[in-house]
């Protein structure tokens, strides 16, 4: 059966549901799958819980879902650049749960791998630990941290081929691969799609086995989050 979907509206038909939880690359506004978000936004559903490391900025990549009132929890590490997000935030209308970003990446990297919970110094003394089992090991203090895990995973690569391994380009690599593992159901944009085979073994970062269905993307507005340019 083919992976490869003519549009993200029909990649994620019959996938998508209210309530579920929904993990998405990128780091920034790179490496941000900007036409299945648009198809997820398309999609209207609501009350998702979404793990991404930032969410958007306003009107660009996660923030259209802000903008629609579809998320009703955020499990990110970075908000600042979302001025929609600090709003519902403040407002109590969004529950957020933020979390330290090199945890973040191992809680969806543990989950990927089947691994439920794990133990890192990050956080302890600090807020992140309240509610959380602490351990001694060693002589030093652990937070137990639990793993991530979603129903849909949504990522973004450079390219694939037709059996689903990914190929991420530069800063795009930063917490795609860990996500795409994460997804129960994964479906990835590319920019380029090559055959099965083409690929060099040694440079694909996401095997097919995690990744269920493919979109193509070749023009993506890869948008910037603050342009700065030289003074002349």
């Amino acid at each position: 059966m083919s992976k490869v979907f003519t549009d993200a509206a029909t990649a994620l038909a019959d996938v998508v549901q209210d309530g579920q939880t929904v993990a998405v690359g990128g780091f920034g506004l790179c490496g941000i799958p900007e036409m299945l978000i648009h198809g997820l936004r398309d999609s209207k559903a609501k009350d998702l819980t979404v793990i991404s490391n930032n969410a958007g900025v306003d009107g660009v990549g996660l923030g259209l879902l802000l903008a629609t009132r579809q998320i009703r929890k955020m499990v990110a590490s970075y908000v600042g650049e979302n001025a929609e997000f600090e709003r519902q935030l403040l407002s109590g209308e969004l529950e957020v749960e933020l979390t330290p970003q090199g945890t973040l990446a191992e809680k969806l990297r543990a989950g990927g791998a089947g691994i439920p919970a794990f133990y890192t110094r990050t956080g302890v003394g600090t807020l992140v630990a309240e509610g959380k089992e602490e351990r001694d090991i060693d002589g030093k203090r652990y937070l137990l941290e639990r793993s991530l895990t979603a129903d849909i995973a949504l990522v973004k690569a450079w390219k694939a081929d037709r059996a689903g391994n990914l190929v991420y380009r530069k800063t795009a690599r930063n917490f795609n691969p860990v996500v795409a593992t994460a997804g129960r159901i994964t479906v990835a944009e590319v920019e380029e799609l090559v055959d099965t085979g083409t690929l060099d073994p040694d440079h694909i970062h996401t095997p097919g086995v995690f990744v269920q269905r493919i979109v193509v993307n070749p023009r993506p507005a890869k948008h910037i989050e603050q342009r700065t340019t030289r003074q002349e």
